[in-house]
């Protein structure tokens, strides 16, 4: 099987190189039997965030910002240990990564345009609102029911 991944892709054609990836692999903790004691299938994937060259300027502004709280000293690491394979927790993490930064380096939404209410959308909601008074006004007469 050899070594997966190969660069993880963000959007477009901004990807992450291989080489900017460190893996780490660690016994999960928790149950899994006798399996949970001898393999490493815990996976945690760090990025240098502060320092990589292969996101836009803009990008990595962006991110940088955004992902502030998550980053130790402009390192943004995933962990993964829900599978028992660490091949599948691999999967998982670099999944997790490339969203998180797909997220954190999207451009900031387009600004709303305040836009007036038509005329008439106002008046027939004042004019059911009238309809609807009248009607319960008439339900509090002395001699209903």
């Amino acid at each position: 099987m050899g070594h997966m991944s190969g660069p993880i892709l963000i959007r477009g054609s901004v990807s992450i190189p291989e080489a900017e990836l460190m893996w780490r692999f660690s016994r999960s903790s928790g149950p899994g039997g006798q399996h949970v004691n001898t393999s490493d299938s815990q996976v945690e994937l760090r990025f240098d965030l502060a320092n990589t060259e292969s996101l836009p300027p803009v990008w990595k502004e962006r991110a940088l910002e955004r992902l502030a709280s998550r980053l130790v000293g402009g390192v943004l690491s995933v962990r993964a240990s829900e599978h028992r394979s660490q091949w599948r927790n691999r999967e998982t993490a670099a999944a997790r990564l490339s969203s998180l930064l797909a997220e954190a380096t999207a451009p900031p939404p387009k600004a709303r345009r305040a836009t007036r209410v038509p005329r008439g959308i106002n008046e027939r909601r004042l004019q059911h609102k009238k309809r609807r008074a009248e009607t319960k006004r008439g339900r509090t007469g002395k001699d209903w029911g």
